[in-house]
């Protein structure tokens, strides 16, 4: 089954341009509602990178190395973040990743 990535996309840019408007006339809104924006932005973000996991795990381990090696030298996160989101851990999580930063092992 393929991932709808415009339907994931369109609700993640949704969540947060609601929280824009939060943020922007926050009087506007009540508790209720400043919690469902707020859940929505987690449930969005989640489900997109929760949707990463479940294509890079299709990959073979080969090819899984060289995307990593590969978004770690474009762009501003390193290798171990890379991996952190992708491989370390549950393949489903309820929050998406926040920090730009490996986690700290206990």
């Amino acid at each position: 089954m393929a991932t709808d990535w415009k339907a994931l996309e369109d609700a993640e840019d949704h969540a947060y341009f609601m929280a824009e408007l939060m943020d922007i006339s926050p009087e506007s809104f009540t508790i209720e509602e400043k919690k469902q924006i707020l859940h929505d932005m987690i449930a969005s973000s989640s489900a997109i990178e929760n949707a990463m996991r479940d294509e890079f795990a299709e990959l073979d381990e080969v090819t899984q190395t060289r995307l990593i090696d590969d978004l770690a030298a474009d762009g501003p996160r390193s290798r171990e973040w890379w991996y952190e989101v992708l491989v370390d851990g549950p393949r489903h999580r309820d929050f998406p990743t926040l920090s730009d930063g490996p986690r700290r092992r206990r």
